[in-house]
């Protein structure tokens, strides 16, 4: 360990400096009505329309794409005998997170959409209440004008993108040993209600936004620790799949079943968060605009190196061994920690926003071990933790934020997303069983629970 001591002094120096040095950009988390007004001078009203518009479609494609890659990570990280069973999940939270944030989230989560869609585009007789609620309470649809900065429905495909992440988080930490119905059910819950709400309280103007000046850019809180509460919940109420802790606490390792499988999906995230974070500028329609936009893809690059290569050096001076899963996970929680805030740090900053995120994943996975929770595929450290840290790390690039207003929102969506989700667990565990039996489990829920083996020749 002594020969890595060096090398980390010198790395850590280097990023160090880079902080100080970074010179912050311009603050942004700016509302529609802004967003619209920075127009380039001779740009007509109907070129930045479709420019803003063009950005969410591409970045909704692209984070479409991250459901391809959650669905090898997870594939890769478990187990040969539940390998199909992981990708039914994601296959099938998908389309219930687009019906349900369809019919209901989207209108919690942004009242205002239902005066562009309008009642019948948004789930019929709910946005029709939905619009006689604003109307009683002041906002009517001229109010709602100064949101029209690009097409609702390219809005409305972007968003429901984000709404599928916060699903994915939780299939892969409760792998292995979940039903898929039970799991579904509270996919429904999670994706029409508890994000929607969480969300609403800051991209919705929420309180959040108005009373404690939140800031999270693309959502390392408001997506990613939303999803980690949730799972967490989960794993604690599910318990750990049978044989993972012996009584003495020692802990027995089930590789996964692929690992270029899992190295293919954090490469399909990693491109997937080019969309997830630089659309979520908003808006393409001014030079300014798209400076931004090129700005924060460096800068989501960049956590991503940043968090791979601390999980590289780390788990090589701890283990003697470079481990591969340890890299993995730490370029994701990288990304997700540049994800709060990544237009105003400087590339250095970037990078060593990410690597504390990489570095806290090394550190996260023994410690949930010696806790007893059984994560499966790491989602609690890389997007539960490592999306705390890089919410309070915005303080450091953005002097619009607050140490208090960045932790008091960290806690108050924390503490809702986890006794909700904890209840809602509990019912269906006293309900309908979230478990599998003991036997079924053994032989794998692709067998026992859907009949299709991803690999039968090795059975």
């Amino acid at each position: 360990m002594t020969g890595f001591k060096t090398p980390l002094k010198i790395a850590g120096g280097v990023a160090l400096a880079s902080l100080l040095l970074a010179l912050p950009a311009l603050a942004q988390d700016a509302t529609p009505a802004e967003a619209a007004a920075t127009v380039s001078e001779g740009v007509s009203a109907d070129v930045v329309f479709i420019l803003n518009s063009l950005l969410m479609i591409i970045g909704g494609i692209l984070v479409f794409f991250m459901a391809a890659g959650f669905a090898m990570v997870e594939a890769g990280m478990v187990r040969t005998k539940n390998v199909s069973m992981q990708l039914l999940k994601n296959i099938s939270l998908f389309g219930v997170a687009c019906i349900m944030y369809y019919v209901i989230g989207y209108n919690l989560m942004y009242p205002l959409g239902n005066w562009l869609m309008g009642a019948d585009e948004t789930g019929g007789y709910l946005g029709a209440i939905s619009i006689a609620v604003l109307e009683a309470v002041g906002i009517t649809a001229d109010t709602a004008d100064d949101f029209s900065y690009a097409a609702t429905s390219s809005d409305f495909f972007f968003q429901v993108m984000f709404c599928a992440t916060a699903a994915s988080i939780v299939s892969g930490t409760l792998a292995e040993r979940i039903k898929l119905v039970p799991f579904l059910i509270f996919t429904v819950l999670l994706t029409g209600l508890i994000y929607p709400i969480a969300g609403s309280w800051k991209w919705g103007g929420g309180f959040l936004d108005t009373q404690f000046g939140f800031l999270d850019f693309a959502g390392s809180t408001v997506v990613h620790s939303v999803g980690g509460w949730a799972a967490l919940a989960g794993a604690i109420l599910l318990g750990a799949r049978r044989g993972k802790f012996n009584a003495d606490g020692s802990v027995n390792a089930m590789p996964g079943s692929s690992m270029p499988l899992a190295t293919l999906g954090m490469f399909i995230l990693w491109l997937g968060w080019f969309g997830f974070n630089g659309a979520s500028q908003l808006a393409m329609g001014s030079v300014g605009d798209v400076a931004d936009v090129g700005r924060i893809m460096a800068n989501t690059n960049a956590g991503a190196v940043g968090g791979a290569l601390a999980a590289l050096i780390l788990s090589g001076a701890i283990y003697k061994k470079f481990d591969l899963t340890f890299v993995i996970n730490g370029a994701l929680a990288g990304l997700v920690s540049i994800t709060a805030e990544p237009l105003t740090p400087g590339l250095g900053a970037a990078t060593l926003i990410g690597a504390v995120g990489g570095v806290i994943v090394v550190f996260a996975v023994p410690m949930l071990d010696k806790l007893k929770i059984d994560d499966v595929v790491g989602a609690i450290p890389v997007h539960l933790l490592a999306g705390i840290w890089g919410t309070i790390a915005v303080i450091f690039t953005n002097s619009d934020a607050t140490l208090g207003g960045q932790l008091i929102s960290i806690a108050i969506v924390g503490v809702f997303t986890f006794v909700v989700s904890f209840v809602i667990w509990f019912i269906l565990k006293a309900t309908i069983g979230l478990r599998p039996t003991a036997e079924d489990e053994d032989l794998g829920l692709d067998k026992a629970e859907i009949g299709i083996e991803a690999y039968p020749e090795f059975r």
